[in-house]
């Protein structure tokens, strides 16, 4: 049908992606499922579960099942990536807020495995930019959606926090289904936004343990850099970072979780 509503002069792949969290910058996918509409109407289908070589969120798994017993013994990304690349190959890309997340996300897997996915040439259709475009959803919508009224002071801070309040009245009062406390809607909705240690999420609390989210270095440990390669620390404190993340950098740099003296090991005795 879409090639027959849409003009298609190359294949094009509608994606979604599910993850371990709503980070896409340290988040990995579990599961991604791709159908290819060529511009004759043919159909191709490529569907995968992946481990993400690291524990899925019990509020995760929540949302789309899957847990970590259902990827255990699956492949990594990095084991698709080739074959995953070469479906994508030549292709337009669709999908709903791939825009905001699941391109992100799938770019940054690539680039985990060594791969990058250029997407410079490939024109992407977003069916959430068109949903939000055609049926608004700022405040102002909302208000008339949920509390039947118009919102008279928009974009005072004020009146928006009030009618926000609103907002969120009349969504738990339409939702039955909406759990009752603040710590299952975070879970539900925000799993995942709390982890980032700084503004920027450039550490990112991940096991309890801080942790590299930019760069060469994503995913390794504060604790594993400053012993294996101790100058990435020191290039944070002397780089243009902001002041939490250094803060970050030189509270670890100082106190290490450990207990250990930041100076290293003494001597031992005799020695």
């Amino acid at each position: 049908m879409l090639d027959k509503l849409l003009a298609l002069d190359r294949p094009m792949v509608v994606f979604d992606t599910e993850t371990t969290g709503t980070n896409p910058r340290a988040d990995r996918i579990v599961e991604i499922a791709c159908v290819k509409i060529h511009p004759d109407g043919r159909r191709e289908s490529w569907v995968r579960r992946i481990n993400p070589r690291m524990p899925i969120p019990p509020a995760s798994t929540a949302i789309h099942g899957i847990s970590d017993a259902d990827v255990a013994g699956l492949a990594g990304f990095a084991e698709l990536a080739q074959e995953l690349a070469a479906f994508l190959d030549g292709c337009d890309l669709g999908g709903y807020n791939i825009a905001g997340f699941d391109l992100p996300v799938l770019r940054i897997e690539f680039l985990r495995a060594g791969l990058e996915f250029d997407i410079s040439n490939r024109r992407l259709v977003d069916a959430q930019r068109i949903f939000f475009a055609h049926e608004p959803r700022h405040l102002s919508a909302a208000a008339r959606f949920y509390c039947q009224s118009d919102h008279a002071g928009a974009h005072g801070a004020l009146a928006d926090a009030e009618m926000t309040l609103r907002v969120l009245e009349g969504q738990l009062a339409r939702y039955e289904q909406l759990p009752r406390s603040v710590l299952e809607l975070h879970e539900l909705y925000c799993a995942g936004l709390d982890k980032d240690m700084d503004p920027e999420g450039r550490i990112r609390l991940i096991n309890g343990e801080p942790t590299v989210n930019f760069g060469r270095n994503r995913g390794r440990t504060l604790k594993d850099m400053k012993r294996d390669e101790p100058g990435f620390l020191q290039w944070i404190m002397k780089g243009e970072f902001s002041i939490p993340v250094k803060e970050i950098v030189r509270k670890f740099l100082s106190h290490p979780p450990d207990g250990s003296d930041p100076r290293g090991p003494s001597p031992r005795p005799g020695n």
